[in-house]
């Protein structure tokens, strides 16, 4: 009856159990197989009925039972591969193919590192994070050859690259801005990365294109240009705000350092980096004591009070009624930053000028590239919990595990 029912909850089929051992912490179960199947090479991947070697007994763990851990003791044939004359061992359906776990083992551990680091997930199954890393990638890596090759197509997407190393090493990511979802990434960020995601999808899915949203990066632009010939390259609010911002930080540093070497004590504290997101932020989202610094540093600095005013001016064009009148703000607007003196801003003026269409593309089609910067949060996150990726292919697959189709909360 004991043998039965193990039988009956480990589920695996045309197998039978011919012994089984209970210690105090784990169970450990031998199984034969009813009538022997022909041998499936983990070499080749194909099916031998010739060239057999030896026999060996192997050990897979299995989903625990109560609270002993399960290990399965399966015998596996061994067989010379004709392909390369190498010795290679039985690949069985149920068990993981360069791990020593069941499939629904690996699952588990999957599931389990989705949620935490692989530290903590191998303290939690009580095995050491070299084994999850490695049952972890391998499980990954099946799943990815099912969703993610070829590459999913979208009919909106959104271009952007995160840092995933210093020394400036970047990864593109290619988001669906419908789904919400990462769908493609590769190391990088010239114009032959993002062709490698349009020549993928191929030439009838990248027609299919709508909307592009991205930073304005020209690589990005050159790629999407000479592939998605059909879709709206747009420049959206976020990034076009996060320029201007970068622009009037350069400004306050600038005059950070004038007022450390004429020792001005007052705009010194009013312009360090705790009061920066002063300046950052929209006037209009201010508070009464913030409000009250802006317009004392505006008063003891004249070329931080006049990028104030550009910054202010140049993000009002996304408040214009159509497109004709944002077109006219900002040829009013760029003028406006070549005569400020300010180089930040005439080399904003300068690149707005030469994009001008993709901003203006925004009234036509109102996408954001917002969600990239959230996921970019999201994969600067994943990174400092791991303490940093040597293994940057296993990084993109736990990219596409958090924000992506592999993610195991998600039905596909």
């Amino acid at each position: 009856m004991r043998g039965y029912t193990i039988r009956k909850l480990l589920e695996i089929p045309e197998y039978k159990i011919t012994d089984v051992e209970r210690e105090k912490e784990q169970l450990q179960i031998w199984l034969v197989p009813y009538q022997r199947k022909r041998a499936v090479c983990s070499g080749c991947g194909k099916i031998h009925t010739q060239g057999y070697h030896s026999s060996k007994e192997s050990i897979a763990e299995d989903l625990p039972m109560g609270e002993r851990r399960v290990y399965l003791h399966v015998e596996k044939r061994r067989y010379r591969c004709p392909q390369d004359g190498r010795i290679y061992t039985e690949q069985i359906d149920w068990i993981s193919k360069y791990a020593r776990v069941t499939k629904r083992y690996a699952k588990q551990m999957n599931r389990l590192t989705a949620i935490t680091t692989n530290q903590e997930a191998g303290w939690y199954l009580g095995i050491d994070d070299e084994t999850v890393y490695r049952v972890d990638k391998a499980h990954l890596e099946e799943l990815a050859k099912d969703r993610l090759n070829p590459p999913p197509a979208a009919v909106d997407i959104s271009v952007d690259e995160v840092s995933y190393r210093k020394y400036h090493r970047y990864l593109t990511n290619v988001i669906d801005t419908q789904r919400r979802l990462i769908i493609w990434n590769e190391k990088g960020r010239k114009t032959e990365v993002l062709d490698q995601y349009y020549q993928k999808i191929g030439d009838e899915n990248c027609k299919k294109i709508e909307t592009v949203a991205l930073d304005g990066a020209r690589t990005y632009i050159s790629s999407t240009s000479k592939y998605a010939v059909n879709a709206l390259i747009v420049l959206d609010r976020f990034h076009a705000t996060q320029k201007a911002n970068q622009a009037i930080d350069r400004v306050r540093k600038d005059e950070l350092d004038k007022a450390r070497l004429n020792k001005d004590e007052e705009l010194v504290s009013l312009s360090n980096c705790r009061q920066r997101f002063i300046l950052l932020k929209r006037k209009s989202r201010l508070t009464q004591k913030q409000m009250q610094i802006l317009d004392r540093l505006c008063a003891l600095n004249e070329p931080i009070y006049k990028a104030m005013l550009l910054k202010e001016h140049f993000l009002q064009v996304y408040e214009c009624a159509n497109e004709q009148e944002a077109k006219e703000h900002l040829a009013q607007w760029i003028e406006e930053a070549f005569d400020s003196s300010l180089e930040a801003f005439a080399e904003l003026a300068q690149s707005v000028l030469n994009k001008a269409q993709y901003i203006l593309n925004w009234f036509k089609k109102r996408i954001s590239s917002a969600i990239s910067e959230g996921f970019n949060n999201k994969i600067k996150r994943l990174k400092r919990m791991a303490y940093g990726y040597r293994d940057i292919e296993y990084f993109k697959l736990k990219i596409h595990q958090h924000c992506g189709l592999l993610n195991p909360r998600i039905a596909t």
